[in-house]
């Protein structure tokens, strides 16, 4: 037979020592880790309309136990109707599918940020909440 002509699919990056394994898988269905502490630096972009403390509102809603949460619930929050009625848990895979492009997964959310576009920094910023917004 003749040789292959197809380039080999790249080999997944092997985890830092600071990764956390995450239940989220990328295009090609590789399943991801995240770096907390490479997320943390991302997650200060979001500290501008979002905190990570439990009842600490600001534009945006707490993040605080966001990985879990149904969307929309925050009692006192002015959720954005799409927003509230989206009917989905939080999940890292649902967390991992908005960052990338909050309109697009929720056609008029109120969020205007644009997303993460980068896989491995969408991966490492819900590492850093879910080590931190427990």
């Amino acid at each position: 037979p003749a040789p292959s002509t197809e380039a080999a699919a790249p080999a997944a990056a092997a985890p830092s020592a600071g990764s956390l394994k995450l239940d989220i898988k990328d295009a090609s269905g590789a399943q991801l880790s995240g770096d907390p502490a490479s997320g943390k630096a991302i997650f200060a972009q979001c500290m501008v309309c979002h905190s990570k403390d439990a009842g600490v509102n600001k534009v945006g809603p707490s993040l605080h136990g966001i990985i879990g949460r149904h969307s929309g619930t925050i009692p006192n929050f002015n959720y954005s109707p799409a927003n509230k009625n989206f009917g989905i848990v939080w999940t890292e895979q649902e967390l991992y599918k908005y960052l990338e492009d909050p309109q697009k997964t929720i056609p008029g959310t109120f969020m205007t940020f644009t997303g993460v576009k980068d896989p491995q920094k969408r991966a490492d910023v819900i590492a850093f909440l879910q080590e931190n917004t427990k």
